[in-house]
């Protein structure tokens, strides 16, 4: 192996390659051929998967200085050098399936990079820097032990697509509502337990999955147009037996300890409770448009321009009953295959989501009668 290893690198030198493949050679050192002299000035992509390497050489980007993509999937790094930044051209690094607990800051230096993958890996949180990655198109470190994304990711504003799956998230920052031209969100099995009443609002946005957050009982109306996975949404957890009434009230108790502005009342299947902000919008939206007609006078109630466009243009209506819907809505799915809107579309695995302004509509909605 160590001679056809050194005879694929000197080939690559003597006639001056651009990609290198490296892949299941059992390495468990960076070869030093690559290394050598001036290096390989003219290696564009190194790929180098399924190895067994644990860190990578200071001198990499001096000896390789035009990468622009390296590919280290399935390795067993545990670090990267700080002199990672120093690889000013690279565009894709691809670093899933190690071992890293750490980013170093200094990858917010790789001003050109547009992909950067660090699934399953074991991350528990990562540098500002990163918001300092404006070319970042994709993003991916799901399968970490993240419990909270940087502040500074919305500096990132060519960021298209983002996976944060299967992480330890308890909220999103409402920042990333400011990312224009993010068209994938996926933030499956994690713990979120609201989402920003702004995410949505970017026409580009078309794709949001949070499957398998248990706690998230509802979506906000931004997303009604979007294609939503959410099979872990719209689930009430059940009341114990007992006194209803204390143990409505330990539970609420209990939720609000530490939710954030966003989320006034927290309610389940059995009380019905709606949050307030939902609620208030709600009967607002009654008094505004069902006054006698020749009162011409509005109620005497003071509201930001924002919310009074929201009741002049309700961001959708329940399936179920019309109501109209401003801040929150619970979903439904249903397979178009197992209904009778299969005939109506061609693709019949896409699932079709309705939205429901409580948890009665939310049971009580049936697409197919």
């Amino acid at each position: 192996m160590a001679t056809e290893l050194h005879e694929t690198i000197f080939m690559a030198k003597q006639e001056r390659h651009k990609n290198l493949f490296l892949n299941y050679k059992n390495l468990n050192i960076f070869p030093v051929e690559l290394l050598k002299d001036e290096g390989l000035q003219f290696l564009e992509r190194l790929y180098m998967k399924r190895n067994s390497l644990t860190t990578l050489p200071d001198n990499l980007a001096q000896k390789l200085p035009n990468l622009i993509e390296l590919y280290l999937h399935s390795n067993n790094i545990v670090i990267i050098p700080e002199a990672i930044g120093n690889l000013a051209r690279l565009q894709s690094l691809d670093l899933s399936n190690n071992a890293l607990q750490l980013l170093c800051p200094e990858i917010g230096r790789l001003r050109s990079l547009r992909h950067l993958r660090l699934s399953n890996n074991q991350l528990k949180c990562l540098p500002p820097e990163i918001g300092d990655l404006q070319e970042l198109e994709t993003l991916d470190v799901s399968m970490n032990q993240l419990m909270g994304l940087p502040d500074r990711l919305h500096r990132c504003l060519s960021l298209q697509n983002l996976t944060v799956d299967h992480n330890l998230l308890s909220h999103v920052p409402r920042q990333l509502c400011w990312l224009h031209r993010l068209n994938q969100l996926s933030m499956a099995a994690n713990r979120l337990t609201f989402l920003p009443l702004d995410l949505g609002r970017s026409r580009e946005l078309q794709f949001v999955f949070v499957d398998n957050n248990v706690d998230l009982k509802g979506l906000p109306s931004y997303l009604y147009n979007k294609v939503i996975g959410c099979s872990g949404c719209g689930m009430s957890s059940p009341v114990l037996e007992g006194d209803l009434g204390e143990v409505l009230g330990e539970a609420l108790s209990e939720a609000l300890v530490g939710l954030p502005a966003e989320v006034k009342v927290v309610g389940s299947e059995t009380d019905n409770v709606v949050p307030l902000e939902e609620l208030a919008m709600r009967s607002l939206h009654r008094i505004y448009h069902h006054r006698p007609t020749d009162l011409n006078l509005l109620p005497p109630i003071t509201l930001p321009k924002s919310l009074l466009d929201l009741l002049q243009f309700p961001l959708g209506h329940c399936h179920r009953c019309s109501q109209a819907m401003f801040t929150i809505v619970y979903p439904k799915l249903f397979p178009l295959r197992d209904t009778a809107l299969a005939g109506v579309h061609r693709r019949t695995t896409v699932s079709f989501v309705a939205y429901c302004c409580s948890s009665h509509c939310l049971r009580s909605f049936n697409l197919q009668g």
